[in-house]
């Protein structure tokens, strides 16, 4: 135990968005923290979402005014952190007699627009649609109201760079495979995917923040009984062509009272979704099903003119979220709250699970936790996030970044500029930093992923595989055929060696 990174004050199992949120606002507050991911930052659900910073209109329905409160709160304060990675967004409803009451509708926007005070975002109003509009002629009358779009798993990342620099040390493709649990600290044996070595670290207070296998954990690798009861819920999302060239998303009524989104993404797709289906099995192994894909099928033709099938589909995904079981044959009545265990039985050392809890709330969530170690952690400063900027959100405006960016480096084009600020707002500077000249971007695996790009991901943001880089740090997993994604892939094996090992 004579490594400096073997012992920690509190270790995090779990590198989605509550566990890297929980782990940066520990490191912030001058504890020694350590955090380990089995696969990438935010590989599962923290990836898997609608990509939405929201309240969530529909829970108003289910009386879940805390949780709306507290979301429609945050949803400012993430703006504000975060203005590239998280962007207002208008959401179009569609009336549709006989499903819900014009008048439930606007109670619901009125609650929606004043259970929090409205900073950066415009209040909901009744529209009236014209012969431009991409839905059916018998959709005359709607709504419009604010949300926020973000790029969930950048949100994620983001976080752990945040974490790092406030001294965390964050190890992913680290899986804990077994632990031991004594008076004062836990011994945690890790897994190291890559090489097949397994080190072992101790910790005062250990963080279950592992998502879908939460119970998992506690069963197999804790072998503890717990008391809440989760219930798996699969959410599936299609991405097909852009369906409308408007800037707002639509929020689409189902006859089963369920919603779906149709979110703009990423300037030529449509983002679809999303399904609510209870799920058993693996949570690594969640794919969409033909019952999924023809729901969200259904749902879209119904709306939209321009209709679509699964020819369409250019790709889809599905994720696993762990949500407290209320109402187990209803699974979109399951609560998106959040709760916590902390178990310290015998005066043993302290273990804190983490249960539920949605991608707006992360933050929240995380000084929520910190709040429930307070007799373990005394001396901790007070919280800290609300008010700080996370990485790459330090300049005066985007527009002043884009110009300042583009007298730097007058290579690059506008598009990969744009694509830049979007992914890392002021890192842009990092990113770029060794380049002097267009020949210093590097080899051009497609659609302008530069070298210098990959190798900013691989060095500084925890990047390992092509999928890492394509999927989640990037999205341009959408563009590049499939021998550009070979290539890419035997670039990283070649640069990751030193690096693994």
């Amino acid at each position: 135990m004579n490594d400096p990174q073997a012992s920690f004050d509190l270790f995090v199992i779990g590198g989605g968005i509550n566990g890297v949120g929980i782990a940066n606002d520990a490191a912030g507050r001058g504890i020694k923290v350590g955090l380990c991911e089995m696969n990438d930052l935010g590989s599962a659900t923290s990836s898997g979402s609608s990509k939405l910073i929201h309240g969530g209109l529909r829970y108003l329905e289910y009386l879940e005014f805390r949780l709306v409160k507290e979301a429609l709160k945050e949803r400012e304060i993430l703006i504000k952190k975060a203005p590239h990675l998280v962007t207002p967004l208008r959401f179009i409803l569609p009336y549709q007699p006989g499903i819900r009451p014009a008048w439930l509708i606007k109670a619901g926007l009125y609650l929606y627009d004043h259970l929090s005070k409205l900073v950066t975002l415009k209040e909901s109003e009744a529209i009236t649609f014209d012969e431009n509009s991409p839905l059916y002629s018998k959709y005359q009358k709607g709504f419009e109201y604010s949300d926020a779009f973000a790029d969930d798993a950048r949100l994620v990342i983001t976080n752990a760079i945040q974490a790092r620099d406030n001294g965390a040390v964050i190890m992913v493709r680290h899986k804990c495979i077994a632990t031991r649990r004594y008076s004062s600290f836990w011994e945690v044996e890790l897994l190291n995917i890559d090489t097949k070595q397994i080190k072992t670290i101790r910790t005062k207070v250990l963080i279950n923040a592992s998502g879908p296998w939460v119970s998992q954990f506690l069963d197999q690798q804790v072998q503890l009984h717990h008391q809440k009861n989760i219930t798996l819920v699969q959410g599936s999302h299609i991405i097909t062509k852009r369906l409308h060239s408007g800037d707002e998303a639509f929020i689409l009524q189902n006859d089963d009272l369920r919603i779906i989104f149709v979110i703009p993404y990423l300037d030529d797709y449509s983002l679809i979704g999303t399904t609510d289906k209870i799920f058993t099995g693996d949570p690594s192994k969640a794919e969409i099903t033909e019952e999924e894909i023809g729901y969200l099928l259904n749902a879209v033709n119904k709306y939209f003119k321009d209709s679509i099938s699964a020819q369409n589909i250019i790709s889809s995904y599905s994720a696993i979220r762990p949500l407290m079981e209320e109402e187990e044959n209803n699974p979109q009545a399951i609560t998106r709250d959040y709760s916590f265990e902390l178990d310290q039985h015998n005066s043993m050392a302290p273990l804190l699970s983490i249960f539920g809890g949605k991608l707006t709330t992360y933050r929240k969530l995380a000084e929520a936790a910190l709040t429930q170690l307070n007799n373990q952690f005394p001396n901790m400063a007070a919280n800290w996030t609300q008010h700080t900027a996370l990485p790459g959100a330090e300049y005066s405006s985007l527009e002043q970044l884009k110009t300042d960016l583009s007298k730097a480096y007058p290579w690059l084009s506008d598009s990969l500029i744009r694509r830049y600020i979007q992914n890392y707002g002021s890192l842009s500077w990092t990113v770029l930093q060794p380049a002097k000249s267009a020949d210093d971007m590097g080899i051009n695996f497609g659609f302008e992923l530069y070298q210098i790009e990959v190798d900013y991901l691989i060095h500084h943001e925890w990047a390992r595989t092509a999928e890492d880089i394509l999927k989640r740090r990037t999205k341009l997993y959408l563009k590049l055929d499939k021998p550009a994604v070979i290539n890419l892939e035997n670039y990283i094996n070649a640069a990751t060696r030193k690096i693994i090992q």
